[in-house]
């Protein structure tokens, strides 16, 4: 690390960290030093990640944030120079419970009114897009044909590469191992290379943002969480591309990567922490709601060298937890993504770049998801998270 002051340090060179970087370049403040404690970037929960991008939310900022977002991966070659490799193949929510599908079109009335374009399906539906499907039990369906999936390394590189061509400096095996706030306009951040001094500082560490913000003093209630992604062998009897399709009940979800099929489902019972070991044992239970729901997998084959483990950076109501702190105005939260950091990169970027440079988010209003929420003890959560 040759630099040791600038405007904004950014702790965490993913996807998040890239994308801010990125918004406050092309809005002239260049003077920005990302710390990135691994050997190069992109190399932590982005990498992993299995890059669903979807508007389904059942709260309105988490839908502006995806309206934003997808739009600009929708534009990303024009507007980055490199592609985002966003499919727009749809998702599939299937739904048999009863209270759950009021609730659905409750949330389809409120998408539609942000401008969404979401459909409730005949249960019969579903086989024109997944053949086989078991639908005795299903009470309807959720489709929105303008979601699907991107490569997250890619944007994360394009956002970066962009970043680094305006004038941002990224010096990788920096962890920060310690801080001082001096005044509100300087914070020092201690790295083993040594001291940096800055004007604000952003916390966009993912899974490790709650450890972070310890070194600050600040107590960011946002823990990581293992998810795993498991993979077959090509299997050619579901068509190419499916939508990304959920089984609401189970949690069980799939979508096709080339040939093959990605599956998971988030193991509730699986404790905190940091473990990027693929769970086996947990993968029966996982085939076991898939093979119900879906029973051709039953004859797919596992391609078990392609399977991994990730992590979800979770907050108490899976919100993301973004903004100034209220008692550091130059240290800046922009973590808790609870498994949705990917899709809402390109916003979050914009309104942290706002945050600093015009003093507040303005494009979307994110007062709800500042940190000073978790006063209030009704706290609304985000029920679309899988």
């Amino acid at each position: 690390m040759n630099k040791h002051t600038a405007e904004v340090v950014i702790i965490g060179a993913g996807i998040v960290g890239a994308s801010i970087a990125y918004h406050l370049a092309i809005r002239g403040c260049t003077d920005v030093l990302i710390l990135e404690k691994a050997e190069a970037p992109i190399m932590g929960s982005t990498a992993l990640s299995a890059g669903g991008a979807r508007h389904e939310f059942s709260r309105e900022v988490n839908i502006r944030l995806s309206k934003y977002s997808i739009e600009r991966f929708k534009n990303f070659k024009e507007e980055i120079g490199e592609d985002a490799g966003f499919r727009q193949t749809g998702y599939l929510f299937l739904i048999n419970d009863e209270d759950t599908w009021r609730e659905y079109q409750k949330q389809a009335e409120l998408q539609r009114s942000l401008g969404v374009r979401v459909e409730l399906l005949d249960p019969r539906d579903v086989l024109e897009y997944v053949p086989g499907t078991r639908l005795d039990d299903i009470l309807g369906v959720v489709y929105g044909a303008d979601d699907g999936f991107c490569d997250p390394y890619g944007i994360a590189n394009g956002y970066l590469k962009r970043a680094r061509e305006l004038g941002v400096q990224v010096a990788l095996s920096s962890p920060v191992i310690g801080a001082q706030v001096k005044s509100e306009h300087s914070i020092i951040v201690e790295t083993p290379d040594g001291l940096v001094n800055s004007k604000f500082v952003v916390n966009a560490t993912g899974a490790w943002s709650g450890q972070v913000a310890s070194l600050f003093g600040v107590d960011l209630p946002v823990l990581p969480y293992r998810r795993n992604a498991y993979m077959t062998e090509g299997f050619p009897k579901f068509p190419n591309p499916i939508p990304l399709t959920f089984d609401v009940d189970s949690g069980f979800w799939m979508r096709k990567e080339q040939d093959s099929i990605l599956f998971g489902m988030a193991n509730s019972n699986d404790p905190a922490g940091v473990n990027l070991n693929v769970d086996w044992d947990w993968m029966l239970d996982v085939l076991d709601a898939g093979i119900n729901r879906f029973p051709v997998l039953e004859e797919a084959r596992l391609a078990k060298k392609k399977c991994w483990a990730g992590l979800y950076e979770i907050s108490p109501d899976h919100m993301p937890i973004l903004g100034r702190h209220p008692e550091m105005p130059n240290y800046l939260h922009a973590s808790g993504f609870s498994g949705h950091g990917v899709m809402h990169s390109p916003a979050t970027g914009m309104l942290i770049a706002e945050e600093i440079l015009d003093g507040r988010a303005h494009s979307i209003n994110i007062d709800e998801l500042r940190i000073i929420r978790f006063e209030n003890m009704s706290v609304k959560n985000e029920t679309n998270v899988f």
